[in-house]
């Protein structure tokens, strides 16, 4: 009898065995569900969260310029009024941000920021300076605009003319065209034998490497305008009279080299695009989709500096106590 029991009470603790092993195993799998769960909310979320232009517009391995639409708007998916309100919105944090770097410099800060633009003709780099650079204090600002060289220029290494406007501290200095038209048109147009400019990209490199270490931010953008709409704003600039000044019967001959001319920018693109300098390739058949992202480079480059407001280097309240007595 006693046997029977013991037998009975053994088969009925292995069946609380065998039930306490199911439920913990049904509890492991809900919270294996829970987990899954979670981390795939976790990945919604990363992928819904904004990205900065920079990361949608990088030049990175593997980059094509051809496979860039440029009537495109990455990173923005609202219309033109929705994109202008955006850069209304904007002006006043670059130029918050502007104006701390440049106070910055007055306290010792000696760290500046270099936009450079390039870009075919007609793709909007003027609109570029008046809209984006232009709502800023012009005195943080150097502006230049690269032309052929001159007879002077020639006579030196093609970074001379360069090194003679970077920007100084607190400043935000802006290359209309730049040293790349040593690694474009010049060999677009064969001006010096393929041994000189293929040398230069490597010159480049080591050049924007040595002002990013000196403290200078390089923010390098090519807008990528599609040969039709070019045709169409040239069209334009031929059919109303307060355009003309803007007309150059040289950019038709320039059409003809459209081809080489991507050529050499992919090349240039992609084999200058570094950590220290990295490329962004902006879409600019829509100005104001351009001068958007344009502008939220500018300003995330300033805010990864974060200028500080200098420390007064006077009393403040013996200042305040003085002024009031005064």
């Amino acid at each position: 009898m006693a046997s029977k029991k013991s037998r009975k009470a053994r088969e009925r603790e292995d069946e609380l065995v065998a039930k306490a092993a199911t439920d913990e195993a049904k509890k492991a799998a809900k919270l294996a569900a829970k987990l899954e769960k979670a981390q795939e909310k976790a990945a919604e979320a990363v992928a819904a969260a904004p990205q900065r232009v920079a990361d949608v517009l990088a030049v990175g391995a593997g980059f094509r310029l051809a496979d860039v639409d440029p009537s495109s708007t990455p990173g923005f998916d609202g219309k033109k009024a929705d994109g202008e309100a955006a850069l209304a919105a904007g002006a006043q944090p670059l130029s918050d941000l502007q104006e701390r770097l440049w106070a910055a410099s007055r306290g010792g800060d000696t760290r500046n920021v270099l936009l450079v633009v390039q870009a075919m003709d007609t793709a909007g780099k003027g609109g570029i300076m008046r809209h984006v650079v232009g709502a800023v204090d012009p005195q943080g600002v150097r502006h230049t605009a690269f032309k052929a060289p001159t007879a002077e220029e020639r006579a030196h290494d093609f970074l001379w003319r360069i090194r003679r406007a970077l920007p100084q501290a607190g400043e935000i200095g802006v290359f209309d065209r730049s040293h790349y038209e040593d690694v474009l048109v010049v060999r677009v147009h064969d001006l010096v034998p393929r041994a000189t400019w293929s040398r230069r990209y490597a010159t480049i490199n080591r050049f924007e490497k040595s002002l990013a270490d000196k403290g200078t931010t390089v923010v390098k953008v090519m807008l990528h305008i599609s040969k039709d709409e070019q045709k169409a704003r040239l069209a334009e600039r031929l059919d109303r009279p307060d355009k003309h000044w803007k007309y150059n019967p040289g950019d038709v001959d320039e059409r003809g080299h459209w081809d080489a001319y991507q050529e050499a920018y992919q090349v240039a693109l992609t084999r200058c695009s570094t950590q220290a300098a990295p490329w962004y390739v902006v879409p600019a058949d829509k100005k104001w989709y351009a001068r958007w992202a344009v502008q939220q480079l500018l300003t995330d480059a300033l805010a990864d500096l974060d200028p500080q407001w200098p420390v007064a280097d006077f009393d403040v309240e013996a200042e305040k106590k003085r002024l009031a007595e005064s």
